[in-house]
């Protein structure tokens, strides 16, 4: 298991996995459409690249992890540990709850009028929920999905599905819906991605105030 997570990071960290340096796998496979794993082996070295190129990546990798990686290892010290784990769990946390902060509590705080708090962790396991806005002694949840780029939203729609069943225990138990709010990051900044939701979570807020008292 530790051999093979090396063998993986270093991979990915110098590329060697990249499509310029094995050649665009995914497409060549579902051309090749191979029964089992030789056919797929005599198309790949035929057509895609020789035999003799990915060995010599092999040996690249082999390189760079006992001259690279050993090298590096060395210069790490005691302290270099120790300052790592305290600036990942303080400043990296910090930064992280500020851009959320921006994003939920700035932008939507400052669109709905409303308080917007954390949600407990038990509602996090149970619901899928992050924030929840309070109507009338009901709750509107939020779930934020920061997305690196607009290439992961599908994805994110895709989660939305799976976690549909525990959303809906969430309006059975409180009264009121989901909401997803996607983050996409622009420079250092962030925005929402979805901003019909702002005013569709507005609409649920004006629902659920306009409900008999519980």
């Amino acid at each position: 298991m530790a051999k093979e997570w090396v063998l993986n990071s270093a991979t990915n960290r110098f590329q060697l996995n990249f499509k310029r340096n094995v050649g665009p796998t995914s497409l060549n496979i579902r051309l090749c459409q191979p029964k089992n794993v030789d056919e797929w082996r005599e198309y790949y070295f035929k057509n895609v690249k020789p035999k003799e190129h990915i060995e010599e990546l092999g040996r690249k990798l082999y390189i760079k992890i006992t001259e690279v990686l050993v090298a590096e290892i060395e210069e790490i010290t005691e302290k270099d540990c120790i300052d790592y784990l305290l600036n990942l769990v303080i400043n990296r946390t910090y930064d992280g709850y500020v851009t959320e902060i921006k994003t939920i509590y700035g932008q939507l705080e400052n669109e709905l009028g409303v308080d917007i708090k954390p949600a407990s962790d038990e509602w996090d396991r149970l619901y899928n929920v992050d924030f929840y806005i309070e109507a009338k002694g009901r709750f509107v949840g939020l779930q934020v999905k920061p997305a690196g780029d607009t290439a992961h939203i599908p994805q994110i729609f895709k989660e939305r599905e799976l976690q549909a069943a525990t959303h809906e225990k969430f309006t059975q138990q409180f009264g009121g819906k989901v909401f997803y709010v996607i983050s996409v990051s622009e420079g250092k900044t962030k925005r929402i991605q979805n901003p019909e939701v702002v005013q569709e979570i507005r609409n649920e807020i004006d629902r659920l105030k306009n409900q008999p008292p519980l």
